[in-house]
């Protein structure tokens, strides 16, 4: 068997990026290129779409390698529930499944959303929590956040790295 494809990924939500002379796109179950192999990036399929980069911009496709989220955005995050985290212009926020956006990009930095549906906002050199409303739930005053996991999120406060639960109190 010659192999068709100078590189391949796994495949997630029944996709599998592949890249051929530098360029990916994807394939489905079947072998089937669903987008045309023209991409610089591609991430995985989440909640139905996949992030992709050309030329430094990313957008995202559709399962039958539609663009349906234009390619403008300088950083792009996988969709989670709905919300991808993205970033023009230097400010970061969040779109929903149609491009619109749904938390205003006013952030110097964001992480996903996970699965407590809180994500890590960051501005001015302070980190805080959103909830998916946009509603800063855990106020922006720590050095540094990690995302939650089992309830908890390790923070830098004052120096001190701490754990707090999802309601910013810190635990023993």
């Amino acid at each position: 068997v010659v192999p068709r494809y100078d590189n391949t990924g796994n495949f997630y939500d029944g996709m599998a990026p592949v890249q051929l002379n530098g360029k990916w796109g994807y394939i489905d179950r079947t072998g089937k290129e669903v987008t045309p192999l023209k991409y610089d990036k591609v991430i995985d399929y989440s909640d139905g779409l996949a992030t992709v980069m050309l030329n430094k911009k990313y957008g995202f496709v559709d399962k039958v390698g539609k663009e349906v989220i234009p390619l403008i955005y300088d950083v792009a995050l996988s969709f989670f529930r709905g919300f991808a985290g993205v970033k023009l212009n230097g400010r970061c926020g969040f779109i929903d499944q149609s491009g619109k956006e749904v938390i205003p990009l006013k952030y110097d930095a964001v992480r996903s959303f996970t699965d407590n549906n809180l994500a890590v906002i960051k501005l001015n050199g302070k980190f805080g929590y959103i909830d998916m409303t946009g509603s800063e739930v855990i106020p922006l005053k720590f050095e540094k956040a990690e995302n939650f996991n089992n309830g908890k999120a390790k923070v830098m406060l004052d120096g001190r790295e701490i754990f707090i639960d999802q309601t910013g109190k810190e635990l023993n």
